[in-house]
């Protein structure tokens, strides 16, 4: 328990704010709105102190301050897209709210790089690289609503891992605020930085509990010059991982992403949500190849070697290529279509796990038969980014008033344990997944992760209670 000279003080922290943030820059009571009562965790909705959103990083940093002068917890908010709980609100602390922190502050085609405000929406990112020329690979379904500090923080992954990697991987530089509220400024533009620790990458995917970015440098790629896809069907697992070995040998640093899709997957996107299929018939493996190029003159008819190179080995049973840019996102709409389940299966599980590329099958077939056997009318879909060894899941009970989520979750994170893989790939722990780090971490990284914590964060303010706890797990 704290002692009383550490003990919260919600009301001075409340005038203080008030007094730092007048007008609409802070919301209490019934002014703050439903969005910022919950992200889209399906966790109960929470009120909050207050919503502070400031403007600029200096007055992120003011409102850090005032919160940990008063000894009052406080939690980064941004596009409020998360899956895993991780910007979910927590009762009686402060929000602090990215939403008027956009803007781009710099392009630089020289370095190519991009200076962004961290609340700026991905999407917006991506258009003002797009207009000078360049390439912004990080790219999610929620690109219009995410915002770039919660991509970072959650060191976002999405569709073009295999080629570019993860969002740490653009990050040249980074602006922070932390715990006690001391604003850092390292607005990195070089590539080549070995001048002491690099202490970004602390706070690229900590999930706002080490600190709250405020800026960011972005490296830009050049705008692919073509892009090529195709939609093919394979007849099994082996022959999807040969295909990706050869993907990789044959289309080489042009190959952008390999999307795999199981029948349950297909069913729901063709069927349910209605998203027309490029191929005839039905298949036991879906695979969406994308392959970015430099000139269509010359990479289109490299592509289409490939895949004629593939039907000649065996490893594919059909393939629709693509002609035109339009065709390439009637593919993607395939692979795109898990966006409508939430409206067209209702309340749901949704899983991000990673594994071994060569155990998928065998952890697809035990996880579906696991949840068949417990819960009642099971319906489990499995799709993803396999060429970089993240498979996700959506499982529910169907007809069920409601979802058996604790139990559902128990047997996924139960089967990936017994894989050998990680509960989480690409969309972080944060409330939902933190009964089963273990699983994933050993006792010795979690103590260093708490080391960690407890030296930036000694008190626990900063959105506590995510990811895990300071205390060891009992």
């Amino acid at each position: 328990m704290l002692d009383h000279a550490t003990r919260p003080d919600p009301e001075g922290c409340l005038t203080a704010l008030t007094e730092a943030f007048p007008g609409a820059a802070l919301l209490a009571g019934d002014a703050i709105p439903a969005r910022n009562l919950q992200d889209t965790s399906y966790l109960p909705a929470v009120g909050p102190l207050a919503v502070v959103r400031p403007a600029d990083p200096a007055g992120v940093a003011r409102a850090v301050a005032i919160c940990a002068r008063h000894h009052v917890p406080f939690v980064p908010q941004g596009g409020l897209t998360g899956l895993a709980g991780g910007g979910h609100p927590v009762a009686g602390a402060v929000m602090i709210s990215l939403e008027r922190l956009t803007g781009i502050e710099e392009i630089d085609p020289a370095a190519s790089t991009l200076t962004v405000c961290a609340g700026t929406p991905l999407e917006v990112i991506q258009k003002a690289a797009d207009a000078e020329g360049f390439f912004i690979p990080l790219d999610l379904g929620a690109r219009g609503s995410c915002q770039i500090g919660g991509n970072l923080g959650t060191n976002a992954g999405g569709n073009r891992v295999i080629r570019y990697g993860m969002a740490r991987e653009m990050v040249l530089g980074l602006e922070y605020v932390l715990p006690d509220g001391t604003l850092v400024t390292s607005l990195n533009k070089m590539i080549k930085n070995n001048a002491g620790y690099d202490l970004k990458q602390l706070f690229i995917g900590s999930e706002g509990t080490l600190g709250i970015i405020t800026r960011a440098v972005l490296r830009m790629q050049p705008k692919p010059g073509c892009v090529n896809a195709a939609l093919c069907g394979c007849d099994t697992y082996e022959d999807v991982v040969a295909l990706l070995g050869s993907a990789r040998r044959g289309l080489g640093p042009m190959l952008s992403a390999f999307e795999v899709m199981w029948p349950d997957y297909w069913h729901e996107a063709t069927v349910t949500v209605g998203v027309r299929s490029p191929l005839e018939g039905l298949h036991p493996y879906y695979v969406l190849i994308e392959a970015q190029g430099l000139a269509e003159e010359t990479d289109g008819p490299r592509f289409q070697s490939w895949i004629e190179d593939q039907f000649e080995a065996g490893l594919l049973a059909d393939a629709a290529i693509s002609q035109s840019l339009g065709d390439v996102q009637a593919f993607w709409n395939t692979r795109d279509a898990c966006s409508e389940f939430g409206s067209r299966l209702g309340p749901h599980c949704a899983f991000d796990i990673g594994l071994p590329v060569a155990r998928m099958e065998a952890f697809v077939s035990a996880c579906r038969d696991r949840l068949a056997a417990s819960i009642p009318q099971s319906l489990a879909v499995f799709y993803g980014h396999i060429g970089d060894g993240n498979l996700h899941i959506v499982a529910l009970s169907r007809g069920a008033e409601t979802q058996p989520m604790a139990e559902i979750a128990a047997i996924v994170y139960a089967t990936v344990r017994d894989f050998d893989g990680t509960v989480s790939a690409e969309h972080g722990i944060g409330l939902l997944k933190k009964p089963y780090l273990p699983y994933s971490r050993t006792p010795e990284e979690l103590a260093l992760m708490r080391r960690i914590k407890a030296a930036l964060d000694p008190e626990g303010l900063l959105n506590p209670g995510k990811v895990f706890d300071l205390e060891d797990d009992k």
